[in-house]
């Protein structure tokens, strides 16, 4: 399937690495920008991050960037098909040697995933799913530089890769705010960790989340999160 459709908007993403996924449609779904005025979507992808914080938060300005020319050109193309185009400024450049104009009081970053093992024989699909080109230090290390000091980045990652991410942020003075543990159905563990982390410290929060139920069928709490943009939850 070429194409992906929600309720405001439009996601092609033939010619992307990285397609539509229900990881990125939760964070989506989940990121919290709080009173923020400026987000940074960091390796946007087909630029769905940003297209669906640009839908919940109609004042919000979206900066997305991707270093991959193709994920550029496919993002890039999606947000110019969009009502969203005057919210969302989309950008080719790597995240690493980014020279950002200001701070940024939120970021959202679907990272990518995998730290070891066999990469993918697609080149795009690589860069999006293995950290060839981000490393998860790196990334730490980004979000350290970039965030101001009372900002958050909301990130997701399965639940190996998020411990030793957090670990890592913690070293460079960023912290856990508040998790949530996703589990695939009700009769597996969690799989998958929603995570905001802020060089602020505080209350931590933490949840659990769903998808299915035992008969396969998206759970309430789920539906509820991700109703305003699947088709298929009216």
């Amino acid at each position: 399937m070429s194409q992906f459709r929600f309720k405001q908007f439009t996601i092609e993403h033939s010619n992307c690495g990285m397609k539509v996924s229900t990881d990125g449609v939760l964070l989506g779904a989940w990121a919290e920008p709080n009173q923020a005025q400026h987000s940074l979507d960091i390796g946007t992808g087909t630029g769905l991050l940003a297209l669906m914080l640009a839908q919940r938060f109609p004042n919000l300005a979206m900066t997305a960037v991707d270093y991959d020319v193709s994920a550029f050109h496919c993002a890039y193309d999606n947000v110019a098909r969009s009502r969203f185009v005057d919210q969302i400024q989309v950008q080719q450049t790597d995240i690493n040697t980014y020279r950002s104009p200001h701070l940024w009081p939120h970021i959202v970053c679907n990272p990518p995933y995998f730290t070891s093992g066999i990469s993918s024989k697609n080149k795009q699909r690589a860069i999006a799913r293995h950290t060839q080109t981000l490393s998860h230090e790196d990334l730490v290390h980004c979000l350290a530089r970039l965030l101001t000091p009372t900002g958050c980045a909301d990130l997701i990652l399965p639940l190996k890769e998020a411990e030793a991410l957090i670990e890592q942020a913690a070293e460079c003075g960023l912290y856990l705010r508040r998790y949530v543990c996703v589990k695939p159905s009700s009769n597996k563990p969690p799989s998958r960790l929603l995570f905001t982390l802020s060089p602020t410290t505080g209350t931590l929060r933490s949840d659990t989340i769903t998808v299915r139920d035992q008969h396969g069928d998206y759970t309430q709490t789920f539906a509820a999160l991700t109703r305003a943009f699947y088709l298929k939850l009216p």
